[in-house]
């Protein structure tokens, strides 16, 4: 596990790096983006967006998506994954929407959890984006992340992971940290063939360097 000092440094140099980091999903108010954030499980940004693309057009209000059948906002984002529940928790959402919240969203993580097809990586996405709240949503990359970085523990659940950091990260920089994460994973620090030779970070990173050795010894061989 890093200390203190390190993590410091990992937070520094990745704000040196995507400096202006933020989230990736295209949207124009809180609404927009609790949809996007469930349409984005198990889904790229891009592909989102260019689902949203229309999608917002034809839908602007909760009873926008209520007034069509299923089948029909199913067919609307059938391109991306999961399609049949993401339709089925959208209405849903929306009718928890008009029935409890007047047509709005909740800017709170207690309450937006309560939305259907809302887990706490999404809670916190929108009560960070859309309402400013302190927050750190650990997504696939900022858990990967933190722990080839040892800044967890690889054996840490996504809600440790989540305790870890808003534990090592100093509140005021929580939300953008969060973002800073994304982009290091999504762009450098990456799933398959992470940019270890060029990593500013890899002195300290114990995984990039059992990476590094593997691959000097297969380019030996």
């Amino acid at each position: 596990m890093l200390n203190k000092t390190q993590v410091r440094r990992c937070l520094d140099v990745m704000a040196e790096m995507f400096p202006e980091a933020e989230c990736e999903l295209t949207h124009d108010n809180p609404f927009e983006l609790v949809i996007a954030v469930v349409l984005s499980a198990q889904c790229t940004d891009a592909l989102v967006n260019k689902v949203t693309k229309d999608l917002f057009k034809k839908y602007k209000s909760p009873e926008d998506y209520l007034s069509v059948p299923l089948e029909e906002l199913q067919e609307d984002i059938r391109s991306i994954g999961l399609y049949r529940n993401k339709a089925k928790n959208i209405r849903k959402l929306c009718q928890m929407l008009l029935d409890e919240y007047e047509g709005e969203v909740p800017s709170t993580r207690d309450e937006l959890v309560k939305l259907a097809g809302v887990g706490r990586k999404t809670a916190n996405v929108v009560a960070s984006v859309a309402f400013n709240e302190p927050a750190i949503a650990v997504d696939t990359h900022v858990e990967r992340v933190s722990k080839r970085l040892a800044i967890c523990r690889w054996k840490d659940s996504v809600l440790e992971v989540e305790n870890t950091l808003m534990r090592k990260v100093p509140k005021e920089e929580w939300s953008q940290t969060h973002h800073r994460m994304i982009f290091f994973g999504r762009y450098h620090c990456k799933a398959k063939n992470p940019n270890c030779d060029e990593c500013d970070l890899l002195d300290i990173c114990r995984e990039g360097q059992k990476r590094m050795k593997v691959r000097e010894k297969n380019i030996d061989l």
